[in-house]
């Protein structure tokens, strides 16, 4: 029921909660939510969990999750709401939530692997076997396709209702910037003497150490699963503290803009090209355009992401031609995004036997040697493991819900009477929406992802309220016969113009 890691790696999970009430009694609401599940993600150990029967793996992403949920509702005296107000949110959470059940309904047969049949003969070569096949899912393992669903969208249900406001959104731009302050040292550490950090406390490597090594050095991997969720939470850093030093005042404008190029660095010394290509093309769009033109970029790339799997899976997408620019420039990244496109390829062609609902857990979605059982794909962007898992429908609403929030803010801004978009909300708003394009290459949607898009949706449905209330009462004051704009009063007893 324990998985890997020691026994300091196993005393963390287990006194994260004590952490979490601790913060909870300390803090203010809106700050204890967002450190409880940033710091959880920050410190607590990869792969660490408990398999408890029925009941998803409890690990660094469920635990802070449930911690958060039970302190926010004690805080609170009532269970946090959890549907959206608008009937797409809910479709989409209810798809969300239900459509993994399905899965494991639809999947409920065997993979068998080296079997030839002949008739009613059927021949097993063992000796040519990698793998003897996976096994069926289990119906009771629908329980905890559920709970999995749940667990993962509880940040997202409490930022909804508690970090709805203008300043609960500045708080988490400001705790974006202390984290990567306070990552700042481990990440320089692990890039002069190697990533050992994990190792060291928790007693063993996240991942292939192979992948740590990069251009005759090393990039750091400190608590979280691979170095490229750590140079995307430096870029997210880098574009909370480009927010801050825009907002900013004259007073501290210097020092903000030296967090800012420090948290620049940062991502350099990451050495990942997609991070800071992030980083060159999005930190000066929060210096330099308005927030409406935030909004309208980042509503943009939700909806080429949402899109893109749908046109890459009809043939749309001129990959031969993408290599073979690339090529030009540098032919190792034209060699492995054309690897990258090849498994994509078996992926969705693996997908066509069970389109709507996936192949579910186990491996698999993956695509294997039907002789020896040889795995055959290697993928790493979360839309095609997402499609894998879930099926279509399943991409629907897991990256629906990730857009609807971008979206909405695009559209409450454009609307009539609307209030003008903080930069704060803007900024986060492209962060989200850059975190979205990320999924397209990598799988870094963490629970701090879902924090983030609960709490713009419920800002986008709290703009809805202001700006409709605003314009009822417009309305009524015309109805009253209240003359809008400068002119003089009607008399008492007179004819009124309604304008």
């Amino acid at each position: 029921m324990i998985e890997i890691g020691n026994t300091f790696a196993l005393l963390a999970l287990l006194g994260w909660p004590a952490v979490v009430a601790v913060m909870f009694r300390t803090l203010p609401l809106e700050r204890a939510l967002i450190w409880s599940i940033l710091g959880g993600y920050m410190i607590l150990p990869q792969l660490s969990a408990f398999n408890l029967p029925l009941v998803p793996p409890l690990n660094k992403e469920t635990i802070p999750n449930l911690a958060a949920f039970v302190a926010c509702a004690a805080m609170l005296g009532r269970m946090p709401s959890l549907l959206p107000e608008g009937w797409l949110g809910r479709g989409l959470l209810a798809l969300f939530v239900i459509s993994p059940a399905i899965t494991v309904l639809t999947n409920l047969e065997p993979m068998q692997f080296g079997v030839d049949r002949f008739g009613t003969l059927t021949l097993v070569d063992p000796n040519a076997l990698e793998v003897w096949g996976l096994p069926g899912l289990r119906i009771y393992d629908s329980a905890s396709a559920l709970g999995q669903q749940l667990f993962l969208m509880l940040p997202f249900f409490l930022a909804r209702e508690i970090l709805r406001s203008e300043a609960a959104i500045r708080e988490i731009l400001l705790a974006l910037v202390i984290a990567g302050a306070i990552y700042a040292l481990p990440m320089l550490w692990e890039v002069r003497f190697s990533p050992q950090l994990h190792t060291q406390l928790y007693g063993f490597f996240q991942h292939d150490f192979a992948q740590a090594m990069r251009d005759g050095g090393f990039r750091p991997f400190v608590f979280m699963p691979h170095g490229l969720w750590v140079a995307f939470f430096a870029f997210m850093v880098t574009m909370a503290a480009a927010a801050r030093l825009r907002e900013g005042g004259p007073d501290t404008k210097l020092r903000n803009l030296m967090i800012l190029g420090f948290a620049g660095g940062l991502v350099v010394i990451c050495k990942s090209l997609g991070s800071l290509m992030f980083t060159v093309v999005f930190v000066p769009m929060i210096l330099l355009l308005r927030p409406r033109a935030h909004l309208a970029v980042a509503a943009l790339i939700a909806a080429l992401v949402v899109g893109y799997p749908l046109v890459r899976g009809a043939g749309l997408v001129p990959t031969t031609d993408l290599v073979a620019r690339i090529a030009e420039v540098n032919p190792e990244r034209a060699q492995s995004l054309e690897y990258r496109f090849t498994n994509e390829e078996r992926i969705l062609q693996h997908v066509e036997a069970k389109p709507l609902f996936g192949w579910g857990g186990w491996g698999r979605f993956m695509v294997y040697d039907p002789g020896t059982g040889r795995v055959l794909s290697i993928v790493d962007g979360q839309w095609i493991i997402t499609i894998g898992h879930y099926g279509w429908l399943g991409f629907i609403a897991m990256f629906g819900l990730l857009a609807l929030p971008v979206l909405g803010m695009w559209r409450e801004a454009r609307r009539p009477g609307a209030a003008p978009v903080p930069m704060a909300v803007s900024a986060l708003t492209l962060i989200l929406a850059v975190n979205m394009l990320d999924l397209l290459p990598n799988a870094t949607l963490i629970p701090f992802t879902w924090l983030i898009a609960g709490a713009l949706l419920g800002r986008v449905e709290e703009m809805r309220r202001t700006t409709l209330a605003t314009r009822a009462e417009t309305l009524r004051r015309a109805h009253a016969g209240v003359v809008l704009g400068a002119g003089p009063k009607a008399e008492p007893g007179r004819p009124r113009t309604l304008l």
